[in-house]
C-alpha cells in the first residue's frame, strides 16, 4: 500500500459515522489529513479500537458525533441503516448545527437520498449522497471515486475534506444522482465479471494457458479493471477478499427496483442477480464477486 499524499485543506471538525470495512480507513484518512475526527459506531468496541489506533475522539450517539462538526460523514449498510444513524431522538440531524452538512457514502435508494435531502433543509442543514466506488483497497488507499448528488455549495464545502480519501469526488447532479450513478457502476460491473468468468471457464475447458491468454488480451480492448485486479485470483480460485457477493446482491436489488420505476429493461443485470443467488445458496455469500466463475468450473 503506498502512502496517502494529502493535500494542503483547511482543518474541519468532522464526525464519521459507520467503521466497517469501508468507513474505518476512510476516517482514518481525515485524521491523518488533519481533520478533528469524532467518530461513532453501533459496536461501540469498533469505536474504541478506531481511536486507539488513530486518537481522536468517539461519541455514544450519531447526534454527540455530530453536535460540533462542520462535515457529518456516514457509511452504513443499507436504507434502514442510514435511517436509523440520521434520524430519530439521538440521529445526527438532531445534533448537527446549522448549516453543517451531511455526507452519506453509504450505497442506499435515490428514494432514501432524496427523503433525507428534504429533512436536511427543513432543518437548515445540508444532504449529499456520495456513494463510493473502489472497495476495500480503495478505501485503504485513499483512491475511491465518490459520485455525489446535491446542492452545489454544499458539495464544494465537503469535496476538499472528502478527498483525504478519494481521487475523485465529482457532482453529478440533484439529491439521488449519486445513487443513481452508483446503480450504473453496478450494472456495469455485473456484466463485466460474468463476461470476464465466461471467458476463463472456457478458455480452462480449451485447454489453453489463460495467465498466458488474460496476458496477451488484456493489452487490447478487452483489458479492464476486472481483469487486471481479479483475473489471476479468478484462475488461482481464490475469492476471500474484495466486495462480498451479499453486498452485491444488496446493491443489485437497488438496481432492479429503480429500473422497475422508471422502466428501464437489465436483462442481463437481472440474470447475473440470479448467478449471484446461486452462488449465496452454495455458501458463497462472503465470497469476492469474482466468484461469479465458481459456478461455471
Amino acid at each position: 500500500m503506498n502512502p496517502k499524499t494529502y493535500e494542503p485543506t483547511p482543518a474541519r471538525r468532522v464526525a464519521f459515522l459507520g467503521l466497517g470495512v469501508m468507513g474505518a480507513p476512510m476516517a482514518g484518512h481525515l485524521a491523518r489529513a488533519g481533520h478533528a475526527v469524532t467518530v461513532y459506531n453501533r459496536s461501540a468496541a469498533k469505536a474504541e479500537a478506531w481511536v486507539a489506533e488513530h486518537g481522536h475522539a468517539r461519541a455514544d450517539t450519531p447526534a454527540a458525533a455530530a453536535a460540533e462538526a462542520d462535515i457529518v460523514f456516514a457509511c452504513v449498510g443499507n436504507d434502514a441503516d442510514l435511517r436509523s444513524v440520521v434520524l430519530g431522538a439521538h440521529g445526527a440531524f438532531q445534533g448537527m448545527k446549522p448549516g453543517a452538512v451531511f455526507v452519506d457514502h453509504t450505497t442506499a435508494s435515490a428514494e432514501v437520498a432524496r427523503e433525507l435531502s428534504a429533512e436536511a433543509q427543513r432543518r437548515g442543514l445540508h444532504f449529499i449522497d456520495a456513494p463510493v466506488s473502489g472497495g476495500n483497497l480503495g478505501a485503504l488507499n485513499g483512491t475511491l471515486t465518490v459520485m455525489c448528488g446535491g446542492e452545489a455549495a454544499a458539495f464544494e464545502a465537503m469535496r476538499p475534506v472528502a478527498l483525504a480519501f478519494s481521487k475523485a469526488v465529482t457532482l453529478l447532479g440533484a439529491s439521488g444522482a449519486g445513487q443513481l450513478a452508483k446503480m450504473v457502476n453496478q450494472i456495469a460491473i455485473a456484466g463485466l465479471v460474468q463476461g470476464l468468468a465466461e471467458a476463463i471457464a472456457f478458455g480452462e475447458r480449451a485447454g489453453l494457458d489463460m495467465a498466458a491468454v488474460l496476458g496477451v488480451i488484456g493489452q487490447g480492448a478487452a483489458q479492464s479493471w476486472q481483469m487486471d485486479q481479479r483475473g489471476a485470483t479468478m484462475l488461482a480460485d481464490r475469492f476471500d477478499f474484495g466486495f462480498a457477493v451479499d453486498w452485491m446482491r444488496k446493491d443489485l436489488g437497488l438496481v432492479l427496483d429503480e429500473a422497475r420505476r422508471n422502466g428501464a429493461r437489465l436483462p442481463v443485470t437481472a440474470l447475473v442477480d440470479q448467478f449471484y443467488a446461486d452462488l449465496q445458496a452454495q455458501g458463497g455469500s462472503r465470497l469476492d464477486t469474482s466468484s461469479l466463475v465458481k459456478r461455471l468450473r
